[in-house]
């Protein structure tokens, strides 16, 4: 009987049904928790994205299960993942991005929506090469969205185009944005000049309070009239600026960019990292996902600054090409890298304040390439 029962106990546990997949996943996820401990990579997301993963893959957890009927429970994280599933999570996240957002830098030089736009052309590079190498037009939509470099616009039109793809493209969206420091500098430096990157900047025009507050409400009148499939992201990034600038729901402000983003965070790392399952993530379209991702990112940063080299020369010099860099949407991280590069340029340079006008643009810039890829291909 005691040895029936150790048996049976062996049987019912998860170490009877591990094999080499769930051991590599395993393995994978104690590699994110090294980069989002050790290397601090992205850890208020790669955390929790690597526990997810970890409990996905200890077979015989059901954490992720589907209700088999409707009168049975499904899996505790299944009902947590219909947040990311339904676009919720993703746009409450831009809620709280919005209210700690300043668009004053690019409502003084409107010009910087151009670089923002520049900023977009990986996601244009990583789609093309997609398709050729075989993948679908919306999975190709989606693994091009990671040019973008935001990584709750990522998840949202991916859950809507390509979920099946979505462990992937998360781990390689939010991994390349913590590695902006390391990927875009060489770009920086190779495609510009010395002269160039010593360029100091005039001093911001003040931007009134009318402007700010009125700014989110016509950027979402314009937006969502022109694609309505992107009002959700626009919407809620719009709503959360106008808490900050309106002064007047502190309280409303206050939650939105502390304790509401902060659980949202919490639930949408986890459950995205746990459908990284053995079954799905282990396959060679992952490896293409990620090299993809890669060269989304960096022709990204190649796009904002031959975009910036160009205003430099239309400007007669009064653009430093350093802050196109800034277009892709990683907030403030890309913004700090213009800072830094042009900085050991030239030690009296202060570009931060003018590469964040390029850094939020590029915020509307990947929610609005989202939109029209969602409305192409969705």
């Amino acid at each position: 009987m005691f040895t029936d029962a150790l048996i049976q106990l062996w049987k019912d546990s998860g170490f009877a049904a591990l094999n080499w997949q769930y051991l590599i996943m395993i393995a994978i996820s104690c590699i994110l928790f090294y980069l989002a401990i050790v290397k601090k990579f992205e850890p208020l997301l790669l955390l929790p994205i690597a526990f997810g993963m970890l409990l996905a893959n200890l077979p015989m957890t059901g954490l992720m299960a589907e209700p088999p009927s409707s009168t049975e429970p499904g899996g505790m994280l299944y009902y947590l993942y219909l947040g990311v599933k339904k676009g919720i999570y993703p746009s409450l996240i831009f809620l709280g991005i919005g209210v700690m957002t300043d668009f004053g830098p690019l409502i003084a030089r409107p010009i910087s929506l151009l670089l923002g736009a520049a900023a977009q052309l990986g996601i244009v590079v990583a789609f093309v090469i997609a398709i050729a190498l075989g993948f679908t037009p919306q999975q190709a939509a989606s693994i091009g969205i990671i040019g973008g470099a935001d990584g709750p616009t990522a998840i949202y039109l991916t859950t809507k185009l390509a979920p099946e793809l979505l462990p992937a493209i998360a781990i390689a969206a939010y991994s390349y944005m913590a590695l902006i420091p390391m990927i875009q500098p060489p770009i920086m430096k190779l495609l510009t000049t010395q002269k160039e990157r010593e360029t100091k900047m005039e001093q911001l025009r003040p931007v009134s309070k009318l402007e700010k507050v009125c700014f989110p409400i016509i950027v979402t009148i314009l937006c969502v009239l022109l694609l309505p499939s992107v009002a959700p992201l626009i919407g809620m990034l719009m709503l959360g600026n106008l808490f900050k600038e309106s002064g007047v729901v502190d309280r409303l402000s206050d939650t939105a960019q502390n304790a509401l983003i902060n659980i949202v965070t919490i639930f949408l790392g986890v459950t995205v990292g746990a459908t990284a399952k053995a079954d799905t993530f282990l396959r060679p379209e992952t490896l293409k996902i990620i090299a993809l991702g890669l060269m989304a990112f960096m022709f990204s940063t190649v796009g904002g600054v031959l975009l910036g080299k160009l205003l430099y020369y239309i400007t007669g010099g009064k653009i430093n090409p350093l802050i196109g860099s800034a277009g892709v949407s990683a907030v403030p991280m890309a913004a700090r890298v213009s800072q830094i590069v042009g900085q050991k340029a030239n030690p009296t340079n202060y570009l931060l304040m003018h590469a964040m006008g390029p850094n939020v643009a590029g915020v509307i810039g990947s929610a609005v390439a989202a939109g029209i890829l969602l409305s192409l291909f969705g």
